[in-house]
């Protein structure tokens, strides 16, 4: 029965699921782990390298650097980690409401620093939705890892120095 509704990113199964953004979850679980923790002192992103494909290789695109220094032009300052975090997932969440396009299989660890709070790490999923973490998995076995469960024990004033003994 959902073979009528995943042909399509813009359609509804009677449950109310997207067929394709559940696809494109599910992609992510083929993914190297990556693991984000945040201390008071910076934030520590651990990554696992699987490029297995010669398509895959890094590629600069420049039309990003663009939305970053129109900011900067305007304000005379960096633009807060949030303010972008929250326009790239404007766009993720953008490729699930038009037909044509599909869901961006990626899952994306965030990190910064801005004056107004300090060091910062954000998640997003091919839906755009997105969230602020004290520490994070994403990829392949990420449930396994359960960092978040791992560290509910830990103080606030928790150092990057400290996240090697996990």
């Amino acid at each position: 029965m959902s073979r009528r509704y995943d042909s399509r990113t813009t359609i509804f199964s009677p449950e109310g699921r997207l067929y394709q953004v559940e696809y494109a979850m599910e992609a992510i679980g083929h993914a190297g782990t990556c693991l984000g923790i945040l201390a008071n002192d910076g934030v520590l992103l651990a990554a696992e390298r699987r490029n297995i494909h010669k398509l895959l290789d890094e590629v600069f695109f420049s039309e990003k650097i663009y939305k970053l220094n129109e900011y900067l032009l305007q304000y005379q300052e960096p633009i807060p980690c949030e303010q972008l975090v929250t326009a790239l997932c404007d766009i993720k969440q953008a490729y699930t409401q038009f037909g044509g396009k599909r869901p961006f299989g990626v899952s994306l660890l965030y990190i910064g620093w801005d004056k107004h709070y300090g060091f910062q790490l954000y998640q997003s999923d091919p839906s755009g939705n997105y969230g602020g973490w004290k520490a994070t998995c994403i990829g392949n076995n990420s449930s396994c890892v359960n960092v978040e469960t791992r560290l509910q024990r830990r103080r606030d004033d928790f150092e990057v120095s400290t996240c090697f003994s996990y």
